[in-house]
């Protein structure tokens, strides 16, 4: 997922100090929980303008805060301790039980994001895959949220960049603290974010912060154009192009050699405490990181089996680690010339799967949804992914695919991909909770990991019932992607937990499942990048399966697909004790 997704899992946000006299006074009532609720968002939004452009507010996209600085943190703390007490003014008997929804997801995100303040992720903002530079950059591109309509857009982006050369320099400063502490970034990470930040260094039209010069508004006569590229241009080489270069110059001469050896985040000196902290977030579930563990192995045990069996139906007489590297060298299974074509394969899956879709679902998005390739500049580290659009529907929905080179991008994972990142997965997800306009507003924004990336695995696996998977290798395809995602808290409680290497982790995911070593070597410094994240998927695929099933059971000829499947989406993005709930709710039982 994206940067600005990432955080609202663990989300830092602030508030200026003089909101906090207004939290005091609440009577315990729904519609004071309602106002509460929705004086945090607004609260939230003022202090996190990025997640507000994301989110479609647009009255911050001048602002950049440095929220890896010291004062910003303070005053989050004090944010959230105020709406904590806040919230125990607030009488939960007389509660709904949608009230009751919002008043535990409240409660639990102020209580995550106090105890993330405690830990030290601070001290190193930059990595290969998720951070302010990188989401920057995509901001900057004109291709994202941040709108390039106007001669304010543009100034608006200007402010952004000058508040990022503060940002940078703050970054600096954490990472010398970092390194005189232990907090430092392991060694192969820092690799990674070199290329990535050099490419942002240069002054040339190559530089995604360039695009928006090709696109100026038609609104403005000549010469109002030719200032406003002149001033944009300079903007971009007083604030953009120097700090990215000092960052690019510090992690290189300075940062790299004092990198650490140690692949897991218990190679810091409060990782392990950190990582159970991080296990809870990302779960939302009380589950220990062996339980987990244990859980990974059983479910590849399993899915080889699977695997087996769908080897053994195409007639090939060799082992499954042949079988494997066989999908992965086989050029039958590379069938495109062209991105195009891929994206063009794409659009077919969703033309094919939108009758049956519209047969599971009662309530469908109205959401606009767009596929498109990844950005050059960070293609490379990549994962396919979505980004949700505006509720509003001046931005649709869009699927990302990265594809650094046609002729090599394998057919088998598609179908499976499309149902998980676009639809019925996190489009309908993102969409229909963006567009419940009677959930409070941060709940119709908010991310619970294992809720989201728990849905869209879930969704994969009803491509046999929408018609794919008929290839067996499009099914072995489906069964990768599914024991990937088992794999994950083998490798991931591996690593960070139980000491692992990330040549072992690798090793793992190699010799169960048919990916390329670059592939999972990508994979595995995601995981050493945002430890626990990668847990939220199979832990929560695994719950919505076990409702499905019980109420399938249960209700029999009764059931219904589209009314589980609408009252499993309409409360948005919950934690999967709440999930659990709210379904006995709704079933009587």
């Amino acid at each position: 997922m994206k940067y600005a997704t990432l955080l609202l899992a663990g989300s830092l946000l602030a508030v200026s100090c003089q909101q906090k006299g207004s939290q005091s006074n609440t009577r315990a009532s729904g519609d004071t929980l309602h106002q509460l609720a929705e004086r945090y968002y607004e609260g939230n939004m003022a202090l996190q303008p990025i997640q507000a452009t994301f989110n479609g507010i647009m009255k911050y996209n001048d602002q950049l805060p440095v929220d890896i600085g010291a004062p910003y943190r303070h005053k989050a703390d004090s944010f959230y301790a105020a709406y904590q007490e806040a919230l125990k003014a607030i009488d939960t008997t007389a509660l709904s039980g949608n009230d009751r929804i919002t008043y535990d997801m409240l409660q639990r995100e102020l209580s995550l994001n106090r105890e993330a303040l405690t830990y030290h992720d601070y001290l190193m903002p930059v990595q290969q895959f998720t951070c302010l530079p990188i989401t920057l950059a995509q901001l900057g591109s004109g291709a994202a949220a941040q709108p390039f309509k106007t001669k304010k857009d543009y100034e608006n982006f200007i402010h952004r960049m000058e508040g990022f050369s503060i940002w940078a320099d703050t970054a600096i400063a954490n990472m010398r603290q970092g390194i005189a502490t232990g907090y430092v970034l392991p060694e192969k990470l820092v690799i990674k974010t070199l290329p990535q930040l050099q490419a942002l260094t240069k002054k040339d039209k190559d530089n995604v912060f360039y695009a928006p010069l090709k696109t100026l508004p038609d609104s403005l006569d000549a010469a109002s154009k030719q200032q406003l590229a002149t001033d944009y241009t300079a903007a971009i080489e007083k604030f953009i192009l120097p700090a990215y270069s000092r960052l690019y110059t510090f992690m290189q001469t300075e940062y790299l050699p004092k990198a650490r050896k140690t692949s897991g985040i218990e190679g810091i000196p409060d990782g392990k405490k950190y990582y159970e902290f991080l296990v809870r977030s990302w779960t939302s579930t009380s589950k220990t990181p062996d339980e987990i563990y244990a859980t990974g192995e059983h479910e590849v045990a399993r899915i080889r089996g699977e695997m087996e069996a769908v080897k053994n139906s195409v007639g090939f007489k060799g082992d499954l680690p042949a079988f494997f590297t066989e999908v992965r060298n086989d050029k039958k299974l590379r069938i495109f010339k062209t991105p195009g074509a891929i994206l063009d394969s794409f659009k077919a899956i969703e033309n094919k799967i939108m009758p049956g879709v519209k047969k599971m679902y009662g309530h469908l998005p109205k959401s606009k949804f767009e596929i498109r390739q990844t950005e050059a500049f960070r293609a490379a580290s990549a994962s396919a992914e979505y980004q949700p659009g505006n509720p509003d529907g001046s931005r649709p929905g869009i699927f990302y695919v990265p594809i650094l080179n046609a002729a090599e991008f394998p057919y088998t994972g598609m179908e499976c991909l499309f149902l998980h990142e676009a639809i019925p997965g996190h489009h309908f997800q993102f969409s229909l909770q963006q567009e419940n306009d009677s959930l409070p507003t941060f709940r119709r924004f908010t991310w619970v990991g294992a809720f989201g990336e728990g849905y869209a695995l879930y969704c994969e696996s009803l491509g046999k019932e929408l018609g794919l998977y008929t290839d067996p290798y499009m099914y072995f395809g489906r069964l990768t992607d599914e024991i990937h995602r088992a794999i994950r808290l083998v490798v991931d409680v591996g690593m960070h937990h139980k000491g692992w290497t990330r040549e072992q982790a690798i090793k793992y995911m190699m010799d169960n499942e048919p990916v390329s070593e670059h592939e999972a070597v990508a994979e595995i410094e995601r995981y050493m990048a945002i430890p626990g994240q990668a847990l939220s998927y199979k832990i929560g695929e695994l719950k919505i399966r076990e409702l499905r099933e019980k109420y399938t059971k249960a209700l029999g000829d009764k059931f219904s697909l589209p009314a589980f499947h609408d009252e499993l989406l309409k409360d948005g993005c919950v934690p999967l004790s709440v999930l659990e709930q709210k379904m006995t709710r709704f079933y009587g039982q």
